[in-house]
């Protein structure tokens, strides 16, 4: 797809700045034909793999983009951080699976949400990649 709107990048540094993304995104997706159910999927996504960053990271960025074209609106989001990296990744990807203590429902969670989920992860970079896509009525 042919990057055909605007385009945040935001650090991740605090616990302000994930509210921040979670704004950014809603507000685009809003602005460009997204409905309420898929802002909050966008949000939610956004508020998962920024949590992430700090816990596991302590600072990262996150990119936001408006990724549509004449056939779609799509927004794409690209995590980024430079921490210790997913140390079992087939593992995290489990259901129930988690190193904090928590649910164990994020990583797969946000999977599940988006239309598009890439990871890559190794020491010093964590990559992660979601897309949501609809077709324009």
């Amino acid at each position: 797809m042919l990057q055909t709107g605007p385009s945040e990048r935001l650090a991740i540094s605090n616990m302000a700045d994930i509210v921040s993304a979670r704004g950014i995104v809603r507000q685009l997706a809003g602005s460009i034909g997204f409905g309420l159910a898929d802002q909050a999927r966008l949000a939610t996504a956004v508020s998962e793999l920024t949590r992430n960053v700090m816990q596991y990271a302590g600072n990262g960025f996150c990119e936001i983009t408006d990724t549509s074209d004449i056939k779609e609106i799509s927004i794409q989001v690209l995590v980024e951080d430079h921490g210790p990296g997913i140390g079992n990744l087939d593992k995290a990807m489990q259901d129930g699976y988690s190193t904090s203590g928590g649910l164990g429902a994020g990583l797969p969670g946000t999977r599940r949400l988006m239309d598009k989920f890439a990871v890559e992860s190794e020491p010093g970079l964590t990559r992660i990649t979601i897309n949501l896509i609809r077709q324009r009525p």
